[in-house]
């Protein structure tokens, strides 16, 4: 009997040998078509080749691809544990072909490998064809099947379609016959829902073009799209018509029965089937990045893995349940899939927070469905107050309530749910609309209340499509923008970071999909309506962008790695600091910016030069060292019990990203220890040596108690070491200097220059006291009211030469006053002096205000000894000594 593992093995095989490229399985989360929440077909990651937008070196592909079906138009979960092939997670094994061979080659394949690879019986096997399609009716009846057996279908259900428009072409399918024991008709017949007939194989034969008006023409490159689901033919394979009786699925079931000591088939039957089910989903979606949330992905995911851990409780499970069974689903696919061994420890650790955190809600959450229900008469529907209270008070989602009350035969009045809901956001709104927040930003929460949170994807992926949800200018939202004009464009999905957590919003460009003539550059990327919506302004340079179009999105790259190398350097600078200054360093501001890093910090004095070089040196230490950045998921509670730094001015919600980079080193060796361990949402590099490189600038004060560093990474820091180091040389050439001389040289100089500087002061000064050229002709004391009074206009002095010469006058006329007026080039410096034996009756403050009041200045001030001011002009210098004689004169 073959396996699971198997029959994947041999599907890709047969199409190896038959010259197809294996593709391995692209994430859940889709890249390239932004209306899907999720993978569920081969050909998702195809998409662009069949438009012809995407071209690769290959024109065959077979793929193994996981899906997940749980969300929007595309969702099964209400039905996963109750019936026999319905999950929430699937693999689609498929083989395409871009423009290669088209229904002579694709038939014959899948018949092939379903007769004789797999050797199922040729007279269980069924085909259908789109009634029209007589050339796939023909080749079936030439490949030998009854032309009783193929059965021609005239809806939609054999006739694919990528949308309302673009590529499309007819389907032919294969079902197998279980046989008379299980209820059901063939294809097209009104029993064709039963279980009774099961379709294996879709291929799509891709060969027309949808046009608006209704038209249709055949397309220049016809391709091929199959699927087949490979848990319905291992079922089939293995003798069952249930799909979790099948080797993988009954491996789940049997160590979900182990891990709460139940029976696998038992009256627990169902809790294990749908714990085994969404286990797979879960740990595929948190292995491709997403992460349970309450908006989009993350909410789905959330909603999966509280289903599960529903039915772990109902099985009596009194702790977390879910992550002790990821062990054995890593030992059946992760050798096909080996992200899922890879992200093992964060699948553990995700699955066991939530369930943790989700068991007090659920215990509280069933006690108070029970005494709602037993205060209503029996069969009736929960009334929507009810289940709103649960939801919006205790936290208890509706669809657990629904599924809760399905097992008793019972249902919630979702209408008034919904009432419930309304009431409630309108009550938000009109609060919200009285904190005084600008008028404008209802058109945001407007946004978020329609569509809900932006799928970030920027962790995973700097390319993505989106589909554009708003368009707003001027706080007004629009349907289009023009070539020319800006504003605020808002998609789905987005690999663009808004601006927070001290990292600057991305840059880039939007691209209209399938059409490039529509460009427009994304200037900033900010975060609206409390952070949900991640809003990006642009610039359109070609084109038009309208409100529902898809769109092509690309951040600009090296920006990105630039902010990336600066982020994770302020990681690194923050605990280089803890270990240089003291633990009482704590972060109190960052700037992330592509051309340099900005990093505020608890401390009261300036860093001496040995702490700088410390610290530079141990950020470089932990580049060089290139460990791996990594990141998980816990409570804000949990990071801190294990050690990881808050970031100053960050808001947590109920999960946090923990990221880790570097191996602490304890002098022995390394003992694995985590080096830096913070609580951040930023982007961060892969390795920390993809940072490259760290140059400290030195640090300043930033606030009272609060100091400042700034520095530069990478290409930046390259830069400013190789412009220093040109400085470097250009002052050793000057000097006629060696590096090691440089130093002692430039003191020299220094005090060389220190030493002519005084001379030429003195000399000023000697000139000015000898009344040499430009002083005067020298200055003599005259008697003014009794008291000598000596008074003199300099050139050629600055300001500070004027109280040594105060001084000398002052020994040269025993006793007395003077005043010195120097003409400093447009401006005037003024002193006054008087001798120790006058200060009681003469105050030099005095002299020189009434000096500077007649040199077009304000003030002046000091001691009655010695007092200084200023001037506009020297001009009126005679009006200012005469104006100090009248202070004399009384």
């Amino acid at each position: 009997m073959p396996t699971l593992n198997d029959i994947r093995s041999t599907f890709l095989g047969y199409f190896e040998k038959q010259g197809h490229q294996v593709v391995p399985s692209s994430p859940l989360v889709p890249r390239n078509d932004p209306t899907l929440m999720f993978a569920n077909s081969g050909m998702v990651q195809f998409k662009n080749l069949f438009t012809g937008v995407e071209t690769r070196d290959y024109k065959r592909a077979t793929t193994a691809q996981k899906c997940v079906r749980a969300g929007g138009k595309h969702n099964d979960l209400d039905n996963v544990g109750y019936t026999a092939r319905h999950h929430t997670f699937f693999e689609m094994l498929g083989n395409f072909s871009f423009g290669d061979y088209f229904k002579t080659e694709a038939i014959p394949f899948a018949w092939e490998l379903i007769t004789k690879d797999f050797g199922i019986p040729k007279d269980k096997l069924y085909t259908t064809v789109y009634h029209t399609d007589d050339e796939a009716f023909e080749m079936w009846k030439k490949i030998g099947v009854p032309e009783s057996r193929i059965i021609r279908i005239a809806t939609s259900d054999n006739f694919w379609q990528m949308g309302p428009t673009g590529p499309c072409g007819p389907c032919t399918e294969i079902f197998y016959d279980h046989g008379e024991k299980f209820w059901g008709g063939p294809p097209g017949s009104p029993e064709e829902d039963g279980d009774r007939f099961i379709e294996i194989w879709n291929i799509v034969f891709m060969q027309n073009e949808q046009f608006e008006d209704g038209s249709m023409r055949a397309l220049d490159m016809q391709s091929i799209d199959t699927g087949m689901g490979i848990e319905r033919v291992a079922a089939l394979l293995q003798g069952t018509n249930d799909n979790y009786a099948t080797d993988l699925m009954r491996s789940l079931i049997e160590a979900s029965a182990d891990a709460t000591s139940s029976d696998p088939d038992g009256p627990g039957k169902t809790h294990h089937r749908v714990i085994a089910d969404h286990l797979r989903s879960t740990s595929f979606l948190i292995a491709d990045g997403v992460m349970p949330s309450n908006d989009g992905r993350g909410y789905v995911l959330r909603r999966i893995m509280r289903r599960a851990m529903r039915h772990a409780h109902l099985l009596g499970a009194q702790d977390p349940l879910m992550h002790r069974l990821v062990p054995a689903l890593v030992r059946q696919m992760g050798a096909a899939y080996p992200e899922l061994a890879q992200a093992q420890s964060l699948i553990q650790e995700t699955l066991k927070l939530e369930e943790t955190r989700f068991k007090q809600t659920l215990d509280r959450g069933l006690k108070l469905l029970d005494d709602e229900l037993a205060d209503l008469p029996d069969g009736k529907n929960l009334p929507g107050e009810a289940a709103f209270k649960l939801y919006d008070t205790y936290g208890f989602p509706l669809d657990l309530t629904q599924d809760a009350l399905r097992e008793k035969g019972r249902a919630v009045d979702t209408d008034g749910f919904d009432a419930a809901m309304a009431e409630q956001k309108a009550k938000a709104r009109a609060a919200w609309a009285g904190t005084g927040e600008a008028a404008d930003a209802t058109v945001w929460f407007d946004i978020a209340d329609k569509h809900g949170a932006t799928d970030f994807l920027g962790y995973d992926t700097e390319i993505a499509e989106g589909q554009i949800i708003a368009i707003v200018r001027d706080g007004t939202a629009i349907d289009r923008l023009n070539e020319g004009e800006s504003g605020w464009v808002v998609m789905n999905q987005t690999p663009f970071y808004a601006e927070s957590g001290g990292q600057v919003g991305d840059t880039g460009y939007l691209r209209r999909l399938e059409d490039e003539d529509h460009q427009a550059r994304v200037t900033d990327t900010q975060k609206m309506a409390g952070g949900g919506v991640f809003a990006h302004n642009i610039t359109v340079e070609r084109g038009t962008f309208t409100k529902g179009e898809p769109v092509a999105l690309e951040v600009d790259h090296g920006r990105r790695g630039a902010i990336r190398a600066n982020h994770s350097a302020t990681h690194l600078l923050h605990e280089a600091l803890r270990n240089a200054l003291g633990d009482h360093v704590a972060q109190r501001g960052s700037l992330n910016a592509p051309d340099r890093l900005r990093f505020d910090f608890s401390h009261g004095k300036a860093l001496s030069a040995d702490e700088l070089r410390k610290v530079e040196d141990e950020v470089n230490t932990y580049i060089r060292q290139n460990t791996a950045v990594d990141t998980r998921i816990m409570t804000p509670d949990d990071a801190r019990a294990i050690g990881a730094q808050a970031l100053f001015g960050e808001k947590y919600g109920d999960e946090v990203r923990v990221v880790s980079m570097g191996r602490a080193d304890t002098g022995k060796g390394s003992d694995g220890k985590t080096y830096s361990l913070e609580l951040c949402g930023g982007t961060h590099v892969k390795q920390t040596g993809d940072i490259g490189a760290f140059v400290l600038l030195g640090d300043s004060a930033s606030s009272a108690g609060v100091r400042r560093i700034e520095a530069l990474t990478g290409e930046g820091a390259q830069r400013y070491v190789a412009d220093s180091m040109a400085v470097l040389g250009a002052a050793l050439l000057e000097l006629k200097a060696k590096p090691d001389e440089l130093v002692a040289r430039i003191k020299g100089e220094m005090s060389k220059v220190k030493e002519l500087t005084n001379e030429v002061g003195q000399l000023r000064r000697d000139l000015a006291m000898a009344g040499g050229a430009g002083q005067g002709g020298g200055a003599e004391a005259k008697d003014v009211n009794g008291v000598k009074f000596l008074a003199q206009v300099l050139t050629g002095v600055s300001g500070k030469d004027l109280p040594p010469l105060i001084d000398e006058h002052k020994s040269r006329i025993g006793s007395g006053a003077v005043l010195l007026i120097a003409d400093t080039g447009g401006k005037a410096a003024v002193a006054a002096g008087v001798t120790s034996d006058l200060v009681g009756s003469v105050s030099a403050v005095d002299l020189v205000k009434a000096a500077v009041a007649e040199l077009g200045g304000k003030g002046g001030g000091g001691r009655p000894d010695m007092a200084q001011g200023g001037g506009q002009s020297a001009e009126n210098a005679q009006g200012a000594i005469a104006a100090a004689e009248a202070v004399l004169n009384g």
